[in-house]
């Protein structure tokens, strides 16, 4: 048997990452985790308020996100996330 894997269901807003993800996380009998829930009240506001989020409002939502699937490790699971440049994917 292998070990399952953490998926991350990446794309811009509005390509079904909603959709897609908990759909592949119930296929693989998996937990699926939305990754606009990872985002600190910080950002909520902004992105409330119709401003964009920067690059340091991002950190720490990728590294929620980023805990998520290491605690996740040898257990499988599916997040979504728009970690679209390089540097967020690598962190």
């Amino acid at each position: 048997m292998s070990t399952p894997h953490v998926v991350v269901v990446m794309g811009v807003a509005g390509t079904g990452k909603t959709t897609v993800g908990p759909l592949l996380a119930a296929a693989l009998g998996v937990p699926y985790a939305e990754g606009d829930d990872f985002h600190p009240p910080g950002n909520i506001a902004k992105m409330s308020a119709g401003t964009p989020l920067d690059d340091a409002d991002r950190l720490p939502w990728l590294d929620a996100i980023g805990a998520w699937a290491h605690g996740r490790a040898g257990l499988g699971g599916v997040v979504s996330s728009s970690a679209l440049k390089r540097a967020y994917r690598d962190r």
